[in-house]
């Protein structure tokens, strides 16, 4: 595990945690049972084996 050689301060902490953003998932269109459904799209092989179920 990286550990850091100098104490990072807490300015430079706060300004690296604050270019953190999020991404919506992709979602992609599945056919499961005859009915499409949008699924995240690393999940699409999880849904098409059935270890998932696509609610509603």
């Amino acid at each position: 595990m990286a550990v850091p050689k100098r104490k990072m301060s807490r300015s430079n902490t706060r300004h690296r945690r604050a270019q953190w953003k999020t991404v919506a998932p992709q979602l992609v269109p599945v056919t499961v049972d005859g009915v499409a459904h949008l699924v995240p799209q690393r999940l699409v092989k999880a849904y098409e084996h059935g270890l998932l179920r696509p609610e509603g």
